[in-house]
């Protein structure tokens, strides 16, 4: 009778803390809407791994290694980065790159917006951490899950997990930390600047072209980015071709729903209790959090700067939209606008600002990855 009380027999303090972390996760999701696609199934298997002799997860059972079906799913999708890019076809299949097209000045405000990355990336450092761990963390900032799991996959980082899990907790915050960072450094009247908009119409074949042109540039800027820039511009370019709409639709619904579902509770394959509770998982959680309010707080102090020599001045909460929290940043800011004044549209203005920041956030996290040997 003892193989029955094995398990109980086994468990830690530590296995304890995450269940409480993953309950807290599927709390979140569920009571709060907190991206709950991912932040369920992250929580969900964080419960799942972290119970002791877990069949989920690799274990060896009288002297023989059994492959646990979340470990499977790790190598065959995050290991070999399958995962994140195809979530990039259905993430580009997604956008609509027409505001940025009929505003290219916008996409001053996604490559500012990405201050805060390489901030942290210098903040972790100093605090101990691997050049490529910190490359790895300071990627959260971008506010795009995807690229940070990929890059800290590419560095093999042994922290991949609380990266994504603190990468996805502060795209889900959006609504609460944009917010706060924004008032910090933008007075009232700043907020209350109007932005006319007029939409110039975009060609089909720009549409077309746009994608296909901004993965050579990318590419060639930053060669090791042309998979992540490549996938998000080739599912793009199914969106705009206009003779594959029910691949597009897939890509947006199906494909999206499928991996998300996939990757989130995959990744908590690695967040398993003697690994994740520690002293530099806290660290990193809060890392995330300064590269977080960086980006936004960069790209809000470029917009002001350019208020100087700008004619016809630009709300400086536009230049928050420049990170990659797609479209949820461009809401928030479009809600905050309308809060200073109700007669106050922007919402077009931070689209463009907003698919900028995807753009940036892909390429910034190329061009760290050619940087970083």
């Amino acid at each position: 009778m003892d193989f029955l009380i094995q398990g109980i027999g086994a468990i830690t303090i530590k296995h304890v803390v995450m269940w409480a972390i993953g309950g807290i996760l599927i709390y979140l999701a569920i009571a709060k809407d907190f991206e709950p696609a991912l932040l369920l199934p992250i929580g969900f298997g964080a419960i799942l791994v972290n119970i002791p002799l877990s069949g989920a997860i690799t274990q060896n059972i009288n002297g023989k290694e059994v492959e646990g079906i979340l470990d499977v799913l790790f190598k065959g999708g995050i290991a070999t980065e399958m995962f994140p890019l195809l979530l990039f076809i259905g993430i580009g299949a997604m956008i609509d790159f027409g505001p940025l097209l009929s505003n290219p000045f916008m996409l001053l405000f996604g490559a500012a917006a990405q201050f805060g990355i390489f901030f942290t990336i210098a903040a972790a450092a100093l605090l101990g951490f691997s050049i490529k761990d910190a490359a790895s963390i300071g990627i959260i900032g971008a506010a795009d899950g995807p690229t940070s799991i990929f890059v800290a996959n590419y560095f093999n980082s042994k922290y991949i997990a609380p990266i994504t899990v603190a990468a996805y907790s502060y795209m889900s915050l959006v609504p609460v930390i944009q917010p706060f960072a924004i008032k910090l450094v933008t007075t009232k009247k700043e907020r209350q600047i109007r932005m006319p908009y007029k939409p110039e119409s975009i060609s089909k074949r720009t549409k077309i072209l746009f994608p296909i042109v901004v993965t050579v540039i990318a590419g060639l800027i930053a060669p090791t980015s042309v998979a992540l820039i490549g996938f998000l511009m080739f599912g793009n370019l199914i969106r705009e071709c206009g003779v594959l709409d029910r691949l597009s639709e897939t890509a947006q619904k199906d494909l999206v729903n499928i991996i998300t579902l996939l990757l989130g509770i995959t990744i908590a394959s690695s967040m398993r209790a003697e690994t994740f509770v520690t002293l530099q998982t806290a660290m990193i959680i809060g890392l995330g959090l300064i590269a977080f309010i960086f980006d936004t707080i960069g790209g809000v102090l470029f917009a002001k700067f350019l208020n100087l020599f700008l004619k016809n001045k630009v709300n400086p909460m536009v230049g928050a939209a420049g990170i990659s929290a797609f479209p949820m940043s461009a809401r928030v800011i479009q809600k905050m606008a309308q809060k200073e004044d109700n007669q106050n549209f922007i919402l077009m203005h931070a689209v463009g600002a907003n698919v900028a920041g995807q753009i940036a956030s892909v390429i910034a996290g190329g061009i760290i990855l050619n940087i970083i040997k």
